[in-house]
């Protein structure tokens, strides 16, 4: 079955005119007459009559315009569609973040911009945000700490620094210019899980420092943490993008060398130039 033949059939059959029926698949009248024809006598039928005025159905020819009808309708509506995702006014977008507080004022940007795309947010840790990315399970990802490897695109957002989480009433809140790093030495501490990319950045200082903290408590989220410090149970350490507005507890700067996080924006190299993962980067803030 020739397809062209079809869509050349169709044409005439919606518009009853062999010349807007060219002007429509922007082919000329011929080549119009000529690939009716062909389906004609290829299956034996008559499609068409034509009069002096118009062209008209055949019994045959309605039924076939039902069905071409609907094939080429079914086209017609892909091609919006893509054409809408290519216009970014539709389209999903998989994202992943180790963290809400950089993701989300980017997702406001993208919704303010781009009303028609759905978002899937995908919150974890370090190590599940860059495999969600890795395998193709999110499009692009908000990630901290990451070094260049082949194949990954990272675009810089931002640095953040390390806090020391005191309770509300503890000496350090008064300290807004911050609390040297040694000392930390001997203080009790609640602190993220050792594999947490806050955790890791704080130990490696401390280790280079020769700070020995007294880490008695160890949790698997920043809320826990908050809640950990706000009872008393001892100092915790926070990023400076993760604080948070809980009146119960202060973040302090901790004053020190390796006490920076950089913070980043990625997505697979192959895939950069999509017109909706590059909307995302076009939208973030650059470091």
């Amino acid at each position: 079955m020739n397809l062209f033949q079809l869509r050349a059939f169709d044409a005439v059959a919606r518009e009853g005119s062999f010349t807007r029926a060219a002007a429509r698949l922007f082919i000329s009248q011929p080549a119009v007459t000529g690939h009716i024809k062909a389906l004609e006598e290829h299956y034996q039928i008559t499609l068409l009559r034509r009069t002096a005025r118009r062209v008209e159905l055949t019994e045959e020819g309605t039924q076939l315009a039902a069905i071409t009808r609907a094939m080429f309708g079914l086209a017609e509506e892909a091609q919006v569609m893509l054409e809408a995702n290519r216009q970014l006014l539709t389209g999903r977008l998989e994202v992943a973040a180790d963290g809400p507080h950089m993701v989300m004022p980017m997702l406001a940007s993208l919704r303010a911009r781009y009303p028609g795309i759905t978002v899937n947010l995908r919150l974890g840790n370090a190590q599940e945000t860059l495999a969600a990315l890795l395998s193709e399970h999110a499009d692009v990802a908000v990630l901290t700490e990451v070094e260049p490897r082949k194949g990954l695109h990272l675009q810089g957002l931002s640095e953040s620094r390390m806090c020391a989480l005191v309770p509300e009433g503890h000496p350090w809140a008064q300290m807004s210019k911050g609390v040297p790093l040694k000392a930390l030495d001997q203080v009790i501490m609640v602190l993220r899980e050792p594999s947490s990319i806050t955790r890791r950045t704080f130990d490696k200082a401390c280790a280079t420092a020769l700070v020995n903290p007294r880490v008695l408590l160890e949790l698997d989220s920043r809320e826990a943490v908050t809640e950990a410090v706000a009872a008393e149970l001892g100092v915790g350490v926070v990023s400076s993008v993760e604080v948070s507005h809980d009146p119960r507890v202060v973040a302090v700067p901790i004053i020190g060398e390796g006490l920076v996080n950089r913070h980043m924006i990625g997505c697979m190299e192959r895939r950069r130039d999509l017109r909706l993962i590059q909307a995302f980067f076009d939208l973030a803030p650059s470091s």
